[in-house]
């Protein structure tokens, strides 16, 4: 296995560049910051100087407040960080969401992909392959049961129950970032016409998307309705508000709303049932098995860190596939499907 990059630090709170004291995705604040993408164990508040997509850096303020610090790096375009070379490339996680292609003065290539999927989202933009030298991947979902079925025959199947029920509403849990305005457009492309309803902390990020140049369907507040009215309808909420007293007050017909969960983890049936879903819905922003392990085909690069999730198992992966890998056992990174 190759030796590190003398240019290039590895610890466990990250990874940083060692000529201008640059973290990429740090735990904690720092003075200088490379971000991948808007979600809270990736994007903190209180750094000095940070570096990332436009869209990150307008998640990011509409968070944690203005970034004054703030550098927007274009896709493609590049930056020199204390000799090495800096560009970020789309994701495909959310919006905004980016790998960053670091080059240095040795001739080296680390692609640190941050979070990614392959699947199409027309919400931000697809996945780009970027060859590398050493490719810094996720594993989530890396173990092989999880294989994510299509998006929209899971939005298809929530909204055959609704129909089977139309005295009750479906209420569909969706991380505000990312998994709820995805669920929207998953929704208008299998033809729902009527307005969505959503739970008030979904509002801000999704009036950001649109600001953003995203086309999303027709979104009404739940406050501004009357209860009753939303009968049949679908309305979206963070998955906190499930089992809280606000859901309970939703139309159901005496049962209660179709409790539904947008997450890669409703492929565990468990995950699930202590969440008291009724209709688990597998949609990930994150890639399954299939793309991670066809991902790393297809850069095939010289060697392969693994940052969190089930790295074990694609370790093994690795190992068999005549991949050297090793995993890098990151600190303050979130398990969760947001």
């Amino acid at each position: 296995m190759d030796a590190v990059p003398g240019w290039l630090e590895v610890t466990r709170a990250g990874l940083r560049l060692r000529q201008a004291d640059v973290w990429l995705d740090p735990a904690r604040p720092v003075p200088r910051a490379i971000i991948t993408h808007g979600h809270a164990d990736h994007a903190r508040g209180g750094h000095g100087e940070v570096w990332a997509t436009p869209e990150t850096l307008a998640i990011m303020a509409a968070r944690y407040g203005p970034q004054p610090g703030a550098h927007a790096l274009v896709p493609g375009a590049t930056a020199d960080l204390g000799g090495v070379g800096v560009s970020l490339h789309p994701a495909g996680h959310v919006l905004g969401s980016a790998q960053v292609r670091l080059e240095g003065p040795d001739g080296t290539v680390v692609v640190v992909s941050g979070d990614y999927k392959r699947a199409p989202d027309p919400t931000c933009a697809p996945f780009e392959p970027v060859p590398c030298d050493i490719f810094v991947t996720e594993a989530t979902f890396a173990l092989p049961v999880f294989r994510h079925p299509d998006a929209r025959e899971e939005v298809l199947r929530a909204l055959a129950a609704l129909r089977v029920q139309p005295e009750r509403c479906l209420l569909v849990g969706a991380y505000a970032l990312g998994k709820a305005q995805r669920v929207l457009a998953l929704l208008a492309a299998v033809g729902w016409a009527r307005p969505v309803f959503l739970h008030g902390a979904l509002l801000r990020l999704t009036a950001l998307y649109r600001e953003l140049g995203i086309s999303l369907p027709e979104t009404r507040a739940v406050a501004d309705v009357p209860r009753e009215a939303l009968a049949g309808e679908v309305v979206l909420a963070p998955p906190s508000a499930l089992a809280d007293r606000w859901s309970r007050r939703l139309p159901g017909g005496g049962q209660g709303p179709i409790l539904a969960m947008a997450s890669g983890w409703m492929r565990v049936r468990a995950r699930a049932r202590q969440r008291g879903v009724e209709l688990p819905l597998v949609i990930s922003d994150h890639a399954d098995w299939d793309e991670l392990t066809a991902t790393i085909r297809e850069l095939g690069p010289r060697e392969v860190w693994v940052t969190h999730g089930r790295e074990d198992a694609l370790l093994h992966w690795c190992a068999l596939e005549r991949v050297p890998a090793r995993a890098l056992h990151l600190v303050g990174r979130d398990d969760e499907d947001d």
